[in-house]
This record gives C-alpha cells, sequence and structure tokens, in this order.
C-alpha cells in the first residue's frame, strides 16, 4: 500500500470519531425549549385600614401564597468556544407560568392571571471533552454552567379571592413589573452530530434560575360582616416581594461555525505501468498529550518490524508529529518523545538501530488541517516507513 493510500484510509476511517470529539472552537449559536415550574410565590398581606384589628383579633392573618402550573421556557444565546471545554455566552431568556391557585390568609377561593418572565444572563461552561473519548456512546459531551443577568418579572392580572372564618372575606390583585439581578446554573448534555452535519450538536439540559425578589405594586381588601357597607371598598395598596425560583428542562441544539470539516476524498490515479515496489507506511496514534504506546501501537509497531525483515528494508523512517492543542515548542518536545518511543520498540522487536532513522516535525505537517488549539486524533501520529 502507498503512503498515499494509507493517509487516505485512515483519514476516511477516523471521520466519525474525529467530528464527535471536537471541542467548541470558535463562535456559535444555541437554542432551547421546554417546560418550567416555578416554585410558590409567598409574600405579606396588608389588612384594610378598617377591621384589620378585628381581624387580628379573630385569629385570621399570615402570607399570600401564589402557586401556578407547569408552564414552557425558550432561551436563544450566541457564544464563543475556547477549545479547551472553556465556553461563554450572552442568552436571552422567556418563561410563563399560569396561576392555578392564590392562598390569602389560610383561605382558599377563586384565582386568576400569569406571571411571565424575560430577561438576559452572562454564562460561563465547562464542557467535559474527555468523557466523549471515553463513553461507550461516541459524541456524548456533559457540561455545567453558571449565569448571572437581569430578569423582569411580570405580574399580569394576578389575584384572587378567598372566604374566611366568620363569614369574612378577603382578595389581592398585582398586575405590575419589576426587574432584578438573576442566576442560574445549568447541568446539560450535548450529543454531537459532527459525523453528520459538522458543527451541529443536540443538547439536553436542567437550569435552576432564581431572581432578587421583585417589588410589585399590590392591591388587597379584608372586610368583616359588622363593617359598614361602604368601608368595605376600602383597599390597601403596598409593594409586595414574592419569592422567585424556577426549574426548567430543555431540549436545544447548538451549532458551531469553526468546526473543522472532513477533509476531501483525494482521487488516486492508476499507475500506468507496474513500478518497482513502493515503500510501506504504518501509522501509529497516540492519545492527547501521551508518548506511551498503547496495545494496539505495539501490534503495529511489531507488523513494521516484522515486515521490515520480510522485505529486506535497509532504512526504516520513524517521524513524530503532534495535534495543535498546545505550544509549537511544547509539540515539537512531544512528537520527539513519541518518535523515540517507536523507535525503541522497534529495536525491541529485533530491528538493529543504526537502520532507523528518527526525525520529529511537532506540529507543523497535520494529516488533518484544524485551528490552533484543536485536540485533532489523526495529528497524533508516528508515521513508519519502510525504505
Amino acid at each position: 500500500m502507498s503512503l498515499k493510500k494509507a493517509l487516505l484510509a485512515a483519514t476516511v476511517l477516523s471521520l466519525p470519531v474525529a467530528a464527535q470529539a471536537q471541542p467548541v472552537t470558535g463562535l456559535y449559536i444555541g437554542a432551547g425549549a421546554g417546560t418550567n415550574f416555578r416554585q410558590q410565590s409567598e409574600f405579606s398581606y396588608a389588612t384594610t385600614p378598617i377591621g384589620a384589628a378585628e381581624l387580628a383579633g379573630a385569629g385570621i392573618g399570615g402570607n399570600v401564597r401564589v402557586r401556578t402550573n407547569w408552564g414552557y421556557a425558550a432561551v436563544g444565546a450566541i457564544g464563543w468556544g475556547f477549545g479547551n471545554g472553556i465556553r461563554a455566552e450572552i442568552e436571552g431568556n422567556y418563561r410563563q407560568n399560569e396561576v392555578d391557585n392564590v392562598r390569602i390568609l389560610g383561605g382558599t377561593g377563586s384565582s386568576r392571571g400569569r406571571i411571565h418572565q424575560y430577561g438576559v444572563m452572562a454564562n460561563a461552561y465547562y464542557d467535559f471533552n474527555a468523557f466523549a473519548a471515553m463513553s461507550p456512546i461516541p459524541g456524548i459531551t456533559p457540561y455545567l454552567g453558571i449565569g448571572a443577568g437581569y430578569v423582569w418579572n411580570d405580574w399580569r392580572s394576578v389575584g384572587g379571592g378567598a372566604a374566611l372564618p366568620g363569614n369574612r372575606a378577603a382578595s389581592v390583585f398585582i398586575n405590575d413589573r419589576d426587574g432584578r439581578f438573576a442566576y442560574q446554573a445549568i447541568a446539560g448534555v450535548a450529543y454531537n452530530l459532527g459525523a453528520v452535519v459538522p458543527g451541529l450538536a443536540i443538547t439536553a439540559e436542567y437550569r435552576f434560575m432564581g431572581t432578587l425578589e421583585p417589588h410589585l405594586a399590590t392591591a388587597s381588601a379584608a372586610f368583616l360582616p359588622t363593617q359598614p357597607i361602604a368601608s368595605r371598598t376600602q383597599v390597601a395598596t403596598y409593594k409586595s416581594t414574592p419569592e422567585n425560583y424556577n426549574h426548567s428542562i430543555l431540549l436545544g441544539v447548538r451549532y458551531a461555525f469553526n468546526a473543522p470539516r472532513p477533509a476531501p476524498a483525494v482521487a488516486v490515479a492508476p499507475a500506468p505501468a507496474p513500478a518497482p515496489a513502493p515503500a510501506r507506511t504504518y501509522l501509529v496514534f497516540f492519545d492527547w498529550d501521551r508518548a506511551d504506546l498503547t496495545d494496539r501501537a505495539r501490534q503495529i509497531i511489531a507488523e513494521a518490524a516484522q515486515n521490515s525483515q520480510r522485505v529486506g528494508a535497509t532504512r526504516i523512517e520513524v517521524s513524530g508529529h503532534a495535534d495543535r492543542s498546545g505550544t509549537p515548542q511544547y509539540n515539537q518536545r512531544l512528537s520527539e518523545r513519541r518518535a523515540e518511543a517507536v523507535a525503541a520498540e522497534l529495536v525491541r522487536r529485533g530491528v538493529a538501530r543504526s537502520q532507523i532513522g528518527v526525525q520529529a516535525f511537532g506540529e507543523s505537517r497535520p494529516l488533518v488541517p484544524t485551528a490552533d488549539g484543536v485536540r485533532e486524533p489523526q495529528n497524533r501520529r508516528v508515521e513508519i516507513v519502510l525504505r
């Protein structure tokens, strides 16, 4: 097999794995949608000036508790990957929940309204790319993230009325919006579809998002049977501060613009006439940032050593290479260590050291061209050529 054919075969066979193992590098966009659970909100209740003392004397008091149904959430983001597992992004988000129940001073009754939330967050993530190489399902990359920003709480016609003991009644109504500092924690997993569409991944994640308590204009009223009818219409207005904690489960997509594309197939023209036996080439691959030999690498070197004696090779060239995930100086030394490790194994397999020529090229001769900082498995190699 010629050197050109060997390199082509190695490239084609490793395309799916290479695409799935790529860290996010450069610009990317993402979006997700799913369901949102909003924890029950609680805030203090202000009674009307008339009847407040009598209400307290009757043992009626406490807070307002607002419970919502499961709602929905959506996010969109634009970000930048640094090629080492770290990403940073700006996110826009939206959540909506419909009010299920308003409990006032321990009493329950009618309820209505919706709670909308929307804002902007800055997020930082860490992708566990090492997991993708070890995972039994290729292309699975878990990640964690944190974020902070500003979110508006928009309570639209949220209210309710409650019947209290002793033929008493109370009501509350909020139709206001307020923005506050927001924070969130994110845990997710991405499935890389780079073998199909380079740069594309689907995501599934859980998000906890909370804000500082918003200050919302609130109207409340409570009355007793002993009050005059005219006084029952008096309303207390004040700023309530409901709690706000959310749990969201989202499915989404992410697209990285700078993901390496598969190398195009190179057409090899057939030889017009028989030629002398070509040089035999063997490729030995290494794990990231490693120069020790795997079991598979030792098998390939043993085959090269055996064939060198069978074909009567007089010269064996051993060339070390590295990918671009480190500095050029470090990669030069790493490629030297890899080449020396292969040469030592050839000697152990019976090849004379005087027959072996060792050279190292660092990251200067990639098998697959990549951006700086990208971990490319096919570029972490040693080439053995029998002459």
